[in-house]
């Protein structure tokens, strides 16, 4: 009988042992804002697809708080004297997630995807490269069309991620659906509007810095729910909190917040030469798009909307960067000049605008602000409330006269001007062209030394705001509340959710 008790009492220790044993796994669950696109490096568009990518697609470069590149993949890199040969030397002993090896084969493979891919993304960004030499297993030479000073801040985001040859060579187009990185997870499961399920990658090059073995990330479009997710313990962090939310979770002693000033902006576009929505004096007189601007307080919005917890902002870098241009401050609230300028260019009564906004909670309560601040100019918002995939597609159609939407921002300045300001550009969706504007962002591109870049887009700024497609409204505060149970969490200006080193006690 005491036999079998002892057996018994073994047998219930055991299991109890085997049952904390998978108690003890940490798992970290993270709420997104929204739900990401397809988990494919060259193809991605969505932001919350780079919060995920933190985890699962290590980059050639990374950069630091301030903005500094650091390696990741990549080690060191060396331009030469002509600015038109950038010699990378690579990371050794790092494996994909499938066990094959990350050379210098492998990260032509995927940089020639970048570039050559019809359907890529990342041309705007890297396609100045004109062709990459493998100049030992682990040192890559690439060959650039002209000098291109932005390259290396291009490498520390989705263009620098690295993937599998082997997968790419497998999977073609369905690449995202299982996704094969360097990162420190790997990709389990995907349900889409549902969860993204990631865990640790055991041969993963940082491995002793990665403490949580499995990440959960889930698309929650409402604030207000991700916020109580958060609170009840259901979710341990959460990105983009509410500036109105900022007190709750202050007040919360399981709870902590943090915040950055976003690289990205909130903006308006109008529509000047994009089809028909374009035939009506707000998009072909200049006068009538600076009328509106001067109809806009900033810092009203700033107060009323935020709290006065973000930025106010009237340039594609935040007052904080090193490139903003101190000559061209955030303009103030100048009724009388708008209605000036609004009879100078023969508008009488109230002008009707359709106003394309994406439907947010922050963003619907802007436009409503918008609309009363403009009407004392005579402008009359026809506010449109559309789904945030839905209204990328009416912008890319021009489908609108007046477009509000957000820019998630890119350290270098170039990664927030061009692709929105040049001729053709992919999200130039006002069809704003001048060959003059174009020649100076390809002269800022060929400089490095920041001093030269900087005078170059001083002409650039003082040109765009006076006539361009875009107005800037302010700059988001990246907020992001977590657990006081999450420990080691870095605020970030790209807002991207960076696991290494983070801990869950």
């Amino acid at each position: 009988m005491k036999q079998v008790a002892r057996r018994l009492m073994l047998a219930l220790a055991l299991g109890f042992a085997t049952s904390s044993g998978a108690f003890a796994q940490t798992h970290l669950r993270v709420g997104l804002a929204d739900d990401p696109d397809v988990l494919d490096p060259t193809l991605s568009r969505s932001y919350t697809t780079r919060i995920v990518f933190a985890s699962i697609c290590d980059k050639l470069f990374d950069i630091d708080e301030k903005l500094n590149i650091v390696p990741q993949l990549a080690l060191s890199h060396e331009t030469s004297a002509d600015g038109k040969t950038v010699t990378i030397k690579l990371r050794p002993g790092v494996k994909f997630h499938d066990g094959e090896p990350f050379n210098a084969e492998a990260a032509k493979y995927s940089l020639d995807r970048h570039v050559n891919l019809k359907t890529s993304f990342r041309k705007a960004e890297i396609g100045v490269i004109d062709s990459i030499a493998v100049a030992d297993p682990l040192t890559i030479k690439l060959n650039l069309k002209a000098p291109f000073s932005p390259l290396v801040n291009q490498l520390a985001d989705r263009a620098g991620m690295m993937m599998s040859p082997k997968a790419l060579e497998a999977t073609g187009d369905k690449f995202g659906l299982k996704p094969v990185c360097a990162g420190p997870y790997k990709f389990v499961e995907r349900v889409e509007q549902d969860k993204i399920v990631v865990e640790k990658f055991a041969d993963y090059w940082n491995k002793d810095q990665i403490f949580i073995d499995k990440i959960t990330y889930r698309p929650i479009i409402d604030a207000t729910v991700r916020l109580a997710n958060l609170r009840a313990g259901g979710l341990d962090l959460i990105e983009r909190v509410l500036a109105t939310d900022i007190k709750t979770v202050r007040d919360n002693p399981k709870l902590r917040l943090t915040k950055a000033v976003s690289l990205g902006f909130t903006s308006l576009t109008f529509n000047v030469a994009a089809g028909p929505k374009s035939e009506n004096p707000l998009g072909k007189d200049p006068r009538v798009r600076r009328a509106f601007d001067l109809s806009l307080d900033r810092e009203a919005i700033n107060q009323v909307v935020f709290n006065g917890e973000f930025v106010p902002g009237n340039q594609w870098v935040n007052p904080q960067h090193a490139y903003y241009q101190q000559a061209f401050p955030v303009p103030k609230r100048d009724l009388d000049k708008a209605k000036a300028l609004m009879k100078e260019a023969g508008v009488t009564g109230r002008l009707p605008i359709d106003f394309l906004v994406q439907n947010t909670p922050e963003m619907r309560s802007v436009a409503e602000v918008l609309q009363a601040m403009s009407a004392d100019a005579g402008f009359d918002l026809k506010i449109r409330i559309t789904e945030a995939a839905t209204a990328l597609k009416e912008g890319e159609a021009g489908n609108f006269q007046l477009y509000m939407n957000w820019w998630s921002g890119r350290s270098d300045p170039d990664g927030n001007s061009i692709i929105h300001h040049v001729c053709g550009a992919p999200q130039n969706y006002g069809h704003y062209c001048d060959k003059q504007i174009d020649a100076w962002h390809q002269e800022a591109r060929a400089i490095s030394d920041p001093a030269r870049r900087k005078a170059i887009y001083e002409k650039i700024t003082a040109k765009y705001l006076a006539e361009g497609s875009m107005i800037y409204l302010y700059h988001p505060q990246m907020l992001i509340a977590h657990t006081d149970r999450l420990e080691g969490y870095k605020p970030m200006p790209d807002g991207m959710v960076r696991v290494i080193g983070l801990k869950l006690k």
